[in-house]
């Protein structure tokens, strides 16, 4: 069961998302009130996009958004997972967050509003996914960067996830829902001068009842269960200002046992309890005729408790004397704030050009206990960023920038360029190219045993062709990515290195149509990938387990408007990924390796439209939604656990083959009846 019913009946309805945040007059309204006057609000000589998806009032068409993701059946309301239906992004299932390009899940960032969402998903949980902390639904702009992004973000060496948030709401409105294990509540208050707005809401999620009617192979001890409050606050500040406020509180817990990889007799235990409150306050104005300011300050308080055990049937301690007991009993508490100041200056200049220019600073602070082991450390991040948008004919747009980033835990510089090149070939379609460097500081694990690590790096090349016209879109990009000063494993107990390296290259192509076929919009992605990673313990240069040579998506929209209701098919499938068991004697070496099954799941999302209460002064838009993902029951294997002789392993897979959902949902003040049907038309 999903933890939010409310998310999975608005992502069953096809088209219906990106319409309820941003209605056409609401968002050209919004746009006029902050670009100051005498500059460009549309650019009609060509657009730069190497590498990007996007949603807003700059990217109409027949493309796939994300937002347009997030309706594709079995994205259970995330958008990260929404987001595997692009091109480039990985079919992952037994873990969250975003696998771009050969990159890792930590090497994709998300940031909102311009600031970084450090803590964007609940606590890991080994080999079970975990849900997004953040609604989708709250953002008007979405900009899936999956190579060669902006230099006015940083820290991200595979993509970039760019989300700005609503502006005013249309008018006041409310919501319920009210499910066996979910339920929850929200509000939005537009103010009687239309310039300022609030809104509160709560989410609660136990899946304890869902769990004890479908089986699972993990056994639950505690949870899951997920508890969510959010906040927001907006007012426009005289002609051109935009001051905005959003808060969000989250805390989960989850326990479970699996049967033990070194002992047939024995459970392995997992307890992760986690608690997050992050807050984000921007400000936007206009600076005269032709300049614009933007600023952000982000806050963000993260507490996660695990606890690793081994227990007998009785649930009590146990030990195996041939393995060692760090490895079955440990715990970590680690409490960590983060802190950001943001601010952006742009200078409008003629033939719709402009430069922009600011600075950043990140503030990062650790303390607790890791694995048994008291850490602490504090790093302060600043950067300097400067970018413009330069059209040198009307056929061909640049987009040149530069990033300069200074760490103090590791002490060094960095200056990543970046150019972005478009030419337009004729009115339906045009040529991109990016390049760019990208850095990154080494996860937390490495750095709290060793400060001598060096910033790991990636140089992109990125190329497409679209072709957009009569409601189809169709693009076809390849690229080569070239890591360097990754993280290096030495033996057992000794520090780790940043001497690794490795490459990813491929091809990917899209194909979306909404013209065909009355009242039918589909698409079809495909994915290849080449990449080898000499890095952690590789004892040679390896494809990374996370990484599929092959994948491809198929997801079908079909609305019936006599009926008010829409069908949603999707269906994935991945080439088998490799698996090692790579051992330390005299030397890390490989004493397993092999490929999983292929991936393979088939989703079905239906959902129905009405009007419950028709004769209320405020008309209410409702529904319902069922649903089963992984329809064919087909059993997912994302690799192997393996004992510590080697002599046993265990697949990781789904804890149960299908997922099955319904649910209801009620808004109160906002009809969306005529967007929901004109936006699949």
């Amino acid at each position: 069961m999903t933890r939010y019913l409310i998310w999975i009946f608005l992502a069953a309805l096809p088209g219906i998302v990106y319409a309820q945040q941003v209605p056409k007059d609401s968002a050209a309204k919004a746009a006029s009130d902050t670009i100051p006057r005498g500059t460009p609000k549309n650019l009609k000589q060509v657009t730069v996009s190497a590498g990007a998806f996007e949603a807003s009032d700059k990217a109409k068409g027949a493309s796939l958004t994300p937002m347009d993701a997030v309706t594709v059946a079995g994205n259970n309301g995330d958008l990260s997972q929404a987001l595997r239906a692009l091109p480039g992004v990985q079919q992952i299932g037994e873990t969250e967050g975003l696998f771009v390009r050969g990159g890792t899940s930590d090497e994709t960032k998300q940031f909102i509003d311009g600031t970084l969402f450090k803590y964007p998903n609940y606590p890991s949980v080994p080999g079970i996914s975990q849900g997004a902390r953040i609604n989708p639904f709250l953002f008007k702009g979405i900009l899936f960067s999956s190579g060669g992004y902006s230099a006015l973000y940083g820290q991200a060496m595979s993509s970039a996830l760019i989300l700005e948030s609503v502006d005013l709401p249309e008018k006041s409105s409310a919501s319920v829902y009210v499910f066996p294990s979910n339920q929850g509540a929200g509000m939005q208050r537009l103010g009687k001068d239309n310039r300022s707005s609030f809104g509160v809401g709560l989410n609660y999620s136990n899946q304890t009842l869902y769990n004890a009617l479908v089986p699972h192979v993990p056994d639950y001890f505690q949870g899951p269960s997920y508890l969510e409050g959010n906040a927001n606050f907006r007012i426009k500040t005289g002609r051109s200002g935009m001051f905005k406020v959003y808060a969000v509180w989250s805390k989960s817990s989850v326990g479970l046992y699996n049967q033990d990889v070194d002992s047939a007799a024995l459970r392995s235990g997992y307890l992760v309890k986690g608690s997050n409150v992050y807050t984000n306050m921007s400000y936007r104005t206009a600076l005269g005729q032709d300049w614009k300011m933007e600023t952000g300050l982000a806050y963000s308080n993260n507490k996660d408790k695990r606890v690793v055990s081994l227990v007998d049937a009785a649930e009590k301690p146990a030990t195996l004397p041939e393995v060692p007991l760090t490895l079955k009993h440990n715990r970590s508490d680690i409490h960590a704030d983060f802190a950001q100041a943001r601010v952006v200056f742009t200078r409008f200049l003629s033939g719709d050009q402009a430069v922009r220019f600011g600075a950043e600073h990140f503030y990062a602070k650790d303390a607790g206990v890791y694995r048994d082991s008291a850490v602490a450390q504090t790093d302060q991040l600043s950067a300097l960023f400067a970018e413009s948008d330069i059209y040198l004919t009307g056929s061909l747009a640049a987009k040149v920038g530069l990033r300069l980033e200074h760490t103090s835990l590791l002490e060094q510089w960095s200056l990543a360029p970046r150019v972005s090149l478009a030419w337009r070939l004729n009115d339906e379609s045009q040529l991109n190219f990016a390049y760019g460097l990208f850095y990154q500081e080494p996860q937390n694990e490495f750095l709290y045993r060793n400060r001598d690590l060096s910033l790991s790096r990636a140089a992109h090349y990125v190329v497409n062709y679209t072709r957009r016209a009569h409601n189809r879109f169709f693009r076809v990009e390849a690229y080569y990515k070239q890591y360097n000063d990754l993280i290096r494993l030495l033996p057992p107990d000794a520090k780790s290195i940043s001497t690794g390296n490795g490459y990813a290259k491929g091809v990917e192509l899209f194909y979306r149509d909404k013209k065909t076929f009355k009242n039918l919009d589909y698409w079809i992605t495909y994915t290849y990938l080449d990449t080898k990673r000499d890095y952690l313990n590789y004892p040679t240069e390896l494809r990374p387990p996370f990484a599929a040579p092959h994948t491809m998506t198929i997801a079908v929209k079909k609305f019936f408007p006599d009926w008010s209701t829409g069908i949603n098919v999707s269906y994935a499938l991945a080439a088998g990924r490799p698996y090692y068991n790579i051992r330390y004697s005299d030397g890390w070496q490989l004493a397993d390796e092999g490929t999983t099954r292929p991936y393979n799941v088939v989703n079905l999302h239906i959902s129905h439209l009405m009007t419950l209460f028709p004769r209320w002064k405020h008309k209410d838009f409702s529904g319902f939604a069922v649903g089963v993902n992984n329809v064919l029951g087909t059993k997912q294997v994302f690799g192997y656990n393996y004992s510590y002789d080697g002599q046993h392993k265990m697949a990781v897979s789904l804890p149960a083959n299908r997922t099955f959902f319904i649910g209801f949902f009620m808004s109160l003040g906002i009809d969306r009846t005529d967007d929901f049907i004109n936006n699949n038309l």
